[in-house]
């Protein structure tokens, strides 16, 4: 597990999935005054969002912020249709190079935080700093024991291999 302390940043990044914890857990680090920006990535649209049964991930977090006094001028999105935390990386890379941002914290969970800093550092490498946070790292405690961690755990372990061997 990554858990950096959050320091100032040029922008909070919400990566795609865990819309109903890395919001929130944004806004926090917002009205805690440390970065200016929040950046959405914009996912790829879900078979129900096409069909007009349910609203992009995209537009539900910043629903969520804005209920949450995040001021909309703030709320920028990057990325296209989107399908992984590499693909995220790369328009996390792309949006600071026209922003000239030099730095972004990125507030996630505790399994997922060291594939997020393997691809960001993988895409970003030293041109910009990237501060990994993880949201409720108590989760690791005991995680062997609990089947929803336990899961989430597996699930990780495999996607950092796959993700290691294909980028």
């Amino acid at each position: 597990m990554i858990n950096d302390l959050p320091v100032k940043a040029d922008a909070i990044v919400v990566l795609g999935g865990g819309a109903q914890f890395r919001s929130f857990e944004a806004v926090r680090l917002y009205h805690a005054g440390l970065a200016p920006t929040i950046l959405l990535m914009n996912s790829e649209l879900r078979a129900t969002d096409r069909m007009g049964l349910t609203i992009p991930e995209v537009e539900l977090v910043r629903r969520i912020l804005l209920s949450n006094a995040v001021p909309a001028a703030v709320i920028q999105v990057a990325g296209t249709n989107l399908t992984s935390t590499f693909e995220e990386a790369k328009a996390a890379r792309d949006w600071s190079r026209a922003a000239h941002a030099t730095s972004m914290l990125i507030p996630t969970g505790p399994f997922h935080s060291r594939r997020v800093r393997w691809a960001f550092r993988k895409n970003l490498g030293d041109t910009v700093r990237t501060t990994i946070t993880s949201i409720r790292p108590e989760e690791c405690r005991g995680w062997w024991t609990d089947e929803k961690a336990l899961l989430d755990f597996q699930n990780e372990l495999l996607k950092f291999a796959l993700y290691r061997l294909r980028y």
